[in-house]
């Protein structure tokens, strides 16, 4: 499953409206269910699953019937299967020799189960069950669910998807729905004659039934777990190409085909590459990517084997406004999901505790791919923000480990985080580094080799990388991954000897919340060297020292392949500030990103941070100069209620980014460089939110040029300006971007638009929003990113909205994101009576259970409340020292 990368310093301001809403926006569970105690009794298990259903999309229902082979090892008194909002018809059981006995069907709604009675125990044996029963068709992403949409000619629409992890597989057949059990499985659907329908595997056969419906029915799956099953249905059209002995395709509304070239093209550039780097080549016939309408607040992606699942907006391009950067995001979506083919489902986590075995190993590969195939994106760069998120988290009290326990249902949901996935790839890549690129790679395979369809736990990983020469890799892993935290590595001393410099190093653990904690222990991986010196590795446990060649300024984290802090003697990061242009940009990158961290928590002078920040030359790397607007707005949100400060943060980065921005221009150039697009869009984006007066100008100026020309916007800033121009909106401008949003030709660009009316700076304006939220017009997966724009821009407002009003909320958003609903929409605020709020409904609402991810939000809250009252004096400091 992919969603969009959190950007670094959550902590010290609001979090970024992020293009493609991925993370949880949901409401609160409105039952116990949250707390449902997972994993079925043991003793019986699925072999094989063969089902037909009929959906009824005009009504929201559907019917089914499955016959599934089980073998029952032990004497059960029920056969107990997980049912989720299903009822049911005929249950027979039929022993492999013997009469078919009747079953009786009890359904555990709080559950999630189906107990079936047969009149007697099940004694051991092969039997096969056969169960009638119907099921709701959904109007968010759980389960069987339907997207509204409106077709290139205007028509509105209606196409059927299904999306089952982490456990939803249960609404769409009675199943085994746990990921050890895997099964083989044949589909077959009577549709409406003339629509297309998809499945994991190609079309077996067809057959008319009469009546203009047609029986589809689809090749045997390979032996794979329930969450990866796939069906979707509707007026859709696929192109496909050839990679090698497999079929790549994409899937789309009629019409739409052309705008997932860039996946496609994508898909048949990967594969090769993968089936060499896993040795074990992709084991289906085809592999589709299937694009839907609308969007999810828990997920972009989804990597159902054969028949990846993703939203329009993670995957189609319109030249009208596909930025640069989103280019690049579709680019590694389609990367995240296809390693998730080896990873996840050809070789799938025995239990969700080692979820992080499937999304962190695809983040990594899917960075690592991308940068092997389009390098001039320096696609590693992105590996610092990756860790930045992951730390914003892991510095909280609150956090957990990479391998965490998992025991309900919420649980599973609430584990696709930025621990799961960015300290995941941050862990791996370190660990890469450490056993070497040949051995890791050789590991792997032996791995893919060894567990090919079958389950495993994150030890088998390590065992075999270290077996294939990683030796002393398994310790630095398990510190890694089976304990939370961030090692800090501390420079006690520095010694230039001998055209040498001895290093003196001592460990801690960087906190936000907890500075005065025993910190915890790992065998961490230092890599050192002196700026423009052989670099250096040794294994830090406590305390160690190591001789660099050559004298000067050094880095600790050299490459930026640690998971850890690096706290330095001020006099070394004032060096480094003065060669800043002699290192490599990943190390640039990489120090920008920790120093200021380390201001952010207290550990040195914010001040020093922002030299850094001061020492990126006009001249430095397009990418890292992309890095620059960022800081400078943390900057601008942590001073916010002084104007007089914040004019003069406005005032040092226009004198700081406007010289770069009348370089490059507005405009796109022939012949510019790859990240020179990139770099424009951090530039206007945080010029214009800050209200730059020149960036305000030109928006409001390009906007004007709509009532001549449709055109005037169009291009890869498009969202940009429109954002820009939507903050400050007034109620004329308001309602001219909801006139746009409700002409828009293209579901894509109406749900951007419609999003976009939640993030005007005025009050009057988002309670207008807000309340438009809850209407049909916006659409009905669109409403809940209205909401989470205002969240953004007027975080109480929204909370308190959706607290009033929480089960028209819940209609908006997937069941998966409903206990994190709050966490999400107010977890950016820096008002202490927010943390109060959150807490009470927690304490009202969820269970123990299911209410972490709003304790990691409260804890967000009180760690952004002190950093400001903390920083706000020395910040303004620095900025009127600039002056």
């Amino acid at each position: 499953m992919s969603f969009a990368k959190i950007l670094p310093l959550l902590i010290a301001a609001a979090p970024v409206a992020l293009a493609t809403p991925a993370l949880a926006q949901g409401a609160a569970p409105t039952g116990p269910a949250a707390g449902i105690t997972t994993q079925l009794p043991r003793g019986a298990a699925p072999s094989h699953y063969a089902i037909e259903v009929t959906p009824d999309a005009a009504n929201l229902r559907f019917t089914g019937n499955t016959v599934i082979d089980v073998t029952v090892s032990q004497t059960m008194p029920q056969l107990v299967l997980n049912a989720a909002d299903l009822t049911f018809g005929d249950v027979t059981l039929t022993p492999s020799s013997g009469r078919a006995m009747k079953g009786k069907a009890t359904v555990d709604a709080q559950a999630q189960t189906v107990s079936l009675d047969f009149g007697k125990p099940v004694a051991p044996g092969n039997y096969r069950l056969a169960i009638a029963y119907a099921g709701v068709i959904n109007q968010q992403a759980n389960g069987l669910f339907a997207l509204d949409y409106t077709n290139n000619d205007g028509q509105a629409k209606r196409a059927l998807f299904t999306q089952f992890e982490a456990p939803d597989a249960r609404r769409f057949v009675p199943s085994w729905d746990e990921p050890s059990y895997k099964a083989t499985f044949d589909l077959s659907a009577v549709i409406p004659t003339g629509l297309m329908a998809v499945g994991n595997m190609p079309v077996k056969s067809t057959a008319d039934m009469g009546g203009g419906k047609t029986r589809v029915t689809f090749g045997t799956s390979p032996k794979m777990s329930t969450y990866l099953l796939f069906f979707g249905l509707g007026e859709l059209e696929r192109a496909t190409k050839m990679a090698g002995q497999t079929e790549v395709g994409v899937i789309t509304g009629k019409g739409n085909t052309g705008k997932a070239q860039l996946a496609l093209d994508a898909s048949a550039s990967i594969l090769p590459y993968f089936n060499d780097y896993f040795g074990v080549p992709f084991p289906l016939p085809k592999l589709d990517n299937v694009a839907g309408p609308g969007q999810s607040q828990f997920f972009s992606a989804m990597e159902n084997w054969g028949a990846i699942f993703t939203f329009e907006r993670a995957l189609l391009v319109d030249p009208r406004f596909t930025s640069e950067a989103t280019k690049r995001r579709i680019y590694e979506t389609v990367a995240h999901e296809m390693a998730h083919q080896w990873f996840g489902d050809l070789v799938t986590m025995a239990w969700w505790d080692d979820l992080w075995l499937n999304e962190g190993f695809a983040s990594w590969m899917a960075t690592k791919v991308t940068d092997k195939l389009q390098p001039d994106w320096e696609m590693l760069l992105t590996r610092v923000d990756g860790r930045e998120a992951a730390m914003s988290l892991d510095s909280l009290a609150t956090t957990h480990p990479v391998v965490q326990k998992i025991t309900t249902v919420d649980q599973v949901n609430q584990a696709f985080d930025a621990i799961t996935y960015q300290k995941g790839e941050a862990v791996i890549t370190m660990l890469e580094g450490y056993a070497g690129e040949d051995a890791w790679k050789s590991g792997i395979q032996a791995y893919m080799k060894a567990h090919a369809y079958g389950n495993t736990v994150t030890d088998d990983l390590w065992k075999a990388v270290e077996g294939a020469g990683a030796k002393g890799l398994v310790s630095i892993a398990h510190d890694f991954t089976s304990q939370p935290g961030i090692p800090l590595v501390k420079v006690d001393s520095a010694q230039c000897k001998g055209g040498q410099t001895v290093l003196t190093l001592s460990q801690g653990e960087y906190s936000r919340d907890q500075k005065n904690k025993t910190p915890l222990s790992w065998n961490v991986p230092v890599k050192a060297q002196t700026v423009g010196g052989e670099a250096q590795r040794l294994i830090l446990q406590g305390k160690g020292q190591v001789t660099l060649p050559g004298c000067g300024a050094y880095v600790v984290n050299a490459g930026q392949t640690g998971y850890y802090r690096s706290l330095y003697p001020q006099a070394n990061v004032k060096a480094l500030a003065k060669d800043f242009t002699k290192l490599a940009s990943i190390d640039q990158t990489g120090l920008l990103a920790d120093n200021f961290a380390l201001g952010l928590g207290g550990y040195q002078p914010i001040g020093l941070a922002l030299d850094l920040v001061d020492a990126v030359p006009a001249s430095a790397s397009p990418a890292v100069l992309a890095e620059v607007p960022g800081y400078l707005g943390s900057a601008y949100d942590m001073l916010d209620g002084d104007k007089a400060a914040q004019d003069r943060v406005v005032a040092y980065s226009a004198r700081k980014l406007t010289p770069v921005l009348t370089t490059i221009g507005y405009d796109a150039k022939a012949g510019e460089g790859s990240q020179v697009p990139v770099l424009r869009s951090a530039l206007v984006s945080t010029l214009g939110d800050m209200g730059d007066q020149a960036v305000v100008a030109e928006a409001n100026r390009r906007f004007a040029a709509l009532d001549s020309d449709p055109t005037a916007l169009d291009g890869p800033l498009r969202n940009v300006w429109l954002g820009i121009i939507a903050k400050n909106a007034d109620q004329a401008t308001w309602d001219k971007l909801r006139a746009m949003a409700k002409g828009s030709k293209t579901d894509l660009e109406k749900s951007t638009l419609y999003a976009l009316l939640g993030g005007a700076r005025d009050e009057k304006l988002a309670a207008q929003a807000l309340d438009l939220a809850l209407t049909d017009e916006p659409g009905k997966t669109t409403s809940a990113a209205i909401i989470g724009q205002v969240g953004y821009e007027h975080p109480m407002q929204a909370v308190d909205f959706v607290l009033a009003h929480r089960a028209q909320y819940e209609a908006l958003i997937d069941v998966s994101a409903r206990s994190q609903a709050l966490a999400r929409l107010g977890g950016g605020s820096a008002d202490p009576a927010m943390a109060t709020k959150l807490d009470a409904y927690a304490t009202q609402y969820l269970t123990p259970e299911s209410r972490k991810v709003v304790d990691r939000a409260i804890a967000s809250v009180k760690t952004r409340v002190e950093t400001r009252q903390r920083l706000k004096a020395p910040l303004a400091s620095w900025f009127a020292a600039k002056r």
